[in-house]
């Protein structure tokens, strides 16, 4: 089936995360199910349906599958996102020639409102890491996981493929695989560094990557955001801690303590600059005081 082609081309030629292919495909094939409502035919008929008619799909029958998104309150940021997978789609469709043009490409992405990104308090962060036990190797694990979030900013994807071969401990550093396999380097403290050690240290065995579950394979995404849940209520923050907040909140707190925005960016492994400039919104104390401190005449 085309689709299944389409996610096997994002998979081997674009390099994106299963998590990325997964979204992707639940993007189209709503848009294929929305056309073809039919309460009598199955997914694959529909996708056989659909690449039978595709030529006839224009910009307007686009535009009609977003007002049926905006009338069912599907927020502005969700409608991009399935806008951006159909444009991809229907480019692959044009490059393997299948139809001549991307019918996507004439219609609008909405208006995105700038969304400040939620962060925790340094004395928030610091008992949220300060409670985790340390009584068996998953409390370690625990510990050494978060850790090292809070002093890299990795996202929750680039932590469960984390390897041991990946973590340098001489020159405290990491080696990441971002977004589109993207390797970047990232320095990492020595108290993460020395949680690791003592986590690993716990082991009987030399496990290939850094964090385990409980059957000793390699600790999945969701599983790292029960945890953090977990522990969340277990030290009594009355507040909704994601693994992204805490990576939020590394890039808050550096850019408070004066680290340059794009030493940032390069950490977070952003692609442009103005991605990581959303952080100079929760900093305009720090920016403030800098001013009234160093301005001649303020």
């Amino acid at each position: 089936m085309v689709l299944d082609d389409f996610i096997d081309t994002l998979l081997a030629e674009k390099g994106y995360s299963a998590h990325t292919c997964r979204a992707y495909r639940s993007d189209i094939s709503s848009f294929i199910q929305f056309i073809f409502d039919d309460p009598d035919s199955d997914e694959t008929q529909c996708r056989k349906l659909f690449m039978q008619d595709v030529n006839n799909i224009d910009k307007n029958t686009i535009r009609k599958y977003l007002a049926h998104l905006v009338r069912s309150k599907i927020v502005k940021r969700t409608i991009a996102r399935k806008l951006s997978s159909l444009r991809a789609f229907f480019d692959y469709l044009v490059r393997s020639g299948q139809i001549s043009a991307n019918p996507a490409d004439m219609v609008p992405f909405p208006k995105l409102e700038k969304t400040i990104p939620k962060f925790l308090g340094i004395d928030d962060l610091f008992h949220l890491l300060d409670s985790i036990k340390t009584d068996t190797w998953l409390d370690k694990r625990n510990l050494a996981m978060f850790e090292t979030f809070y002093s890299t900013g990795m996202r929750v994807s680039e932590m469960e493929g984390l390897n041991m071969e990946d973590i340098d401990f001489k020159r405290q550093m990491i080696k990441v695989f971002g977004k589109g396999s993207k390797e970047r380097i990232v320095p990492v403290g020595k108290r993460a560094l020395n949680a690791v050690k003592d986590y690993r240290a716990s082991l009987k065995e030399n496990f290939i990557p850094v964090f385990l579950n409980k059957n000793f394979s390699r600790l999945s995404s969701r599983s790292i955001r029960r945890i953090l849940d977990k522990i969340v209520r277990d030290c009594g923050l009355n507040l909704s801690v994601s693994p992204h907040m805490l990576r939020h909140s590394f890039a808050t707190h550096m850019l408070d303590s004066g680290a340059d925005l794009r030493g940032i960016q390069e950490i977070l492994g952003h692609v442009s600059l103005s991605t990581t400039q959303v952080y100079t919104h929760v900093s305009m104390d720090r920016l403030m005081q800098v001013y009234d401190k160093a301005h001649p005449r303020s």
